[in-house]
C-alpha cells in the first residue's frame, strides 16, 4: 500500500508507524506544528534523517519556490511534536546554519537523492531542519 498525504498520516498513527514509518525505501516521521494563524496543531508525514540525538527534515515542498506551510509555522512557533514509529516527544525546530547545512544535507540525499532535484529546481535554499528533543 503506498501512502501519502492525510491517509498516510492516519495509518501512521493508528498503527504506532507500522504503517508509514518505511516509505519508499526511506522513513518518515510525523511533525505536528501549530498552525500560525489557526493555532490548530498541523501534523505533517515527512522523510526524516538522524545527527546524534536529533532529527533532520528537509524543507523542500519538491522545489517550489515557496517554503511549505510545516516550515513557515514552526518558524512562527518552533515548539513542536516528534512521532518515530510509538515514540512521541516534545522537540525544538530550528533551520541549520549554512555551516551546519554543509554537513546535513549529504545525511538527507542520502535518505532521498531527489532533494538535490528539488535544489536545482528552485532559487529557494531550501532548509534542513533539526528537531531537538526535550
Amino acid at each position: 500500500m503506498t501512502l501519502y498525504g492525510q491517509e498516510h498520516i492516519d495509518r501512521y498513527v493508528a498503527t504506532d508507524g507500522r504503517e508509514g514509518h518505511e516509505w519508499q525505501g526511506t522513513h518518515t516521521l510525523i511533525l505536528t506544528t501549530t498552525g500560525r494563524r489557526s493555532g490548530q496543531p498541523r501534523p505533517h508525514a515527512l522523510i526524516y534523517g538522524r545527527q546524534g540525538n536529533d532529527y533532520l527534515v528537509v524543507a523542500s515542498r519538491g522545489g517550489a519556490p515557496q517554503h511549505p506551510a510545516w516550515y513557515l509555522n514552526l518558524e512562527a512557533n518552533p515548539e513542536v511534536e516528534v512521532q518515530v514509529k510509538g515514540d512521541k516527544m516534545r522537540a525544538r525546530a530550528r533551520a541549520a546554519t549554512p555551516e551546519e547545512k554543509q554537513k546535513l544535507w549529504p545525511i538527507m540525499t542520502r535518505e532521498w537523492p531527489a532533494y538535490d532535484d528539488y535544489q536545482k529546481k528552485t532559487d529557494r535554499d531550501i532548509p534542513v531542519v533539526i528537531l531537538e528533543p526535550h
